[in-house]
């Protein structure tokens, strides 16, 4: 059998952000934060035109640990903490990676539970946002 999870692990997915895709994400939260539908405001804006949510940067690259691991396991987030770094812009594709740090059994959960550490880069090799997580990760039902 496969293990859950191990320190060192790393696990990518690259993600390109449309003008469309950023609307869409932004209507299906409810969020409706100029920035992220006028594209004319956008440009006189700080940012010089329309950039992602927060919710949307951070949900790609939450969603990315849960697709990972449930190829082989059963995972369950615990706990996420982010960073804002950069503003994410109509157009930019975000390089989404997750590293293992630390793995501790936790057989009174069934699982282990598994620390990483995370990051979503622009095509600039900016970090446009930093994470850490802990997740339960326990063997497939």
């Amino acid at each position: 059998m496969r293990p859950r999870a191990a320190v060192g692990e790393r696990f990518t997915q690259s993600v390109h952000l449309s003008a469309e895709s950023i609307r869409t994400f932004a209507d299906s939260v409810g969020d409706s934060n100029p920035l992220h539908h006028d594209e004319t405001l956008a440009a006189r804006s700080r940012f010089g035109g329309l950039i992602a949510s927060g919710t949307h940067s951070a949900s790609l690259l939450m969603a990315l640990t849960a697709s990972h691991f449930s190829g082989h396991a059963q995972p369950l987030g615990l706990e996420f903490k982010l960073h804002f770094h950069k503003a994410v812009h109509a157009g930019d594709t975000l390089l989404l990676a997750w590293t293992v740090s630390r793995v501790q059994p936790k057989p009174s959960l069934g699982g282990d539970l598994v620390w990483l550490d995370g990051e979503a880069r622009n095509q600039r090799d900016e970090v446009a946002l930093a994470a850490t997580a802990t997740l339960l990760i326990v063997d497939r039902i």
